[in-house]
């Protein structure tokens, strides 16, 4: 069974972020990092089970962008909620 990704309002925000930053730099270079992260949420979808780095909150490093998915999984409603979406240079111990 695969479990229901849900992206919290905070990490739609960081990920809007990420985008208009992207796009600044390089036209299309937002729509590249948006499809990373589709990527890597459908991979959540099958197997969420990645390292544990602070409580229960998971992570999962982009490959081609300098950012990590922060989440939980619920494995009893099968659902992860994507937290937050952090620049890898940004100490998560700050995060609202």
């Amino acid at each position: 069974m695969s479990f229901e990704v849900i992206v919290e309002k905070r990490a739609l925000a960081d990920i809007q972020q990420a985008i208009d930053y992207y796009n600044i730099q390089q036209k299309g270079l937002g729509k590249k990092f948006e499809k990373e992260l589709d990527i890597n949420f459908e991979r959540l979808e099958k197997l969420p089970y990645f390292q544990r780095r602070y409580g229960n909150v998971r992570c999962l490093p982009l490959k081609k962008f300098p950012f990590m998915i922060h989440f939980t999984v619920d494995e009893n409603l099968y659902k992860i909620a994507i937290h937050a979406i952090l620049h890898t240079s940004l100490n998560p111990v700050k995060w609202p």
